[in-house]
């Protein structure tokens, strides 16, 4: 599956003062942050950090489905996986297990709209289903995020998601489903009161949205 690239100030990847300055950031407010070079490095450190048989959830990401990680998780028998569960239940007369089990894995796995260098994570959702996991709900967190996604601020941040990351989801979900996608629903995490609860993976490289 391809989706078109846009050519946008939001798909260069920031320099490396600005990465630091975004992991000192988040580091101060609670999160385990970790820069690595790339892609195949964060696949690596994933499945240093997860445990064998953990309940895992993958959000639906193009940053886990292009390094490789989706399929690792979600097909490699090391662990409980969520995705591959939850979608062979019956959405109808299954829907509250359903949602029980998304809302509280022993780890979700996934990525972010955006990071600010102020040290927040921006996620946007058409349907909501990772969110409660991402808030709290997961008893371990694990973002792997790209070097474009590294924004100034808040406010840049959000523009971020409406001028750059939901074009490409749309044309993505069109293309799979045929229906565009929509912002329907934001989470902003600004700190981390739990230590070791949420670690951030971020990459020197682009990739995902």
């Amino acid at each position: 599956m391809t989706t078109p690239q846009l050519a946008t100030p939001f798909g260069d990847p920031a320099s490396a003062q600005r990465l630091e300055r975004a992991a000192a950031a988040l580091t101060a407010h609670g999160f385990t942050v970790e820069i690595l070079d790339d892609a195949g490095a964060a696949r690596t450190r994933v499945g240093e950090l997860l445990p064998e048989g953990a309940s895992v959830f993958t959000a639906a990401s193009e940053t886990l489905r292009l390094s490789g990680i989706d399929e690792d998780i979600n097909a490699g028998g090391r662990y409980q996986a969520i995705k591959p569960r939850v979608l062979a239940m019956d959405r109808g007369t299954d829907a509250d297990d359903i949602r029980r089990v998304l809302a509280g894995p022993d780890v979700i796995v996934g990525s972010v709209a955006a990071l600010t260098e102020t040290g927040s994570l921006v996620i946007a959702s058409g349907s909501g289903s990772q969110l409660p996991a991402y808030a709290g709900g997961a008893a371990r967190a694990i973002w792997i995020v790209g070097a474009q996604k590294v924004v100034p601020d808040l406010g840049t941040a959000l523009r971020r998601v409406d001028e750059h990351c939901l074009p490409l989801e749309s044309a993505r979900t069109q293309q799979a489903y045929g229906w565009p996608s929509s912002v329907n629903r934001l989470l902003i995490l600004n700190a981390e009161h739990l230590p070791g609860r949420g670690t951030v993976l971020l990459l020197r490289e682009a990739i995902g949205f």
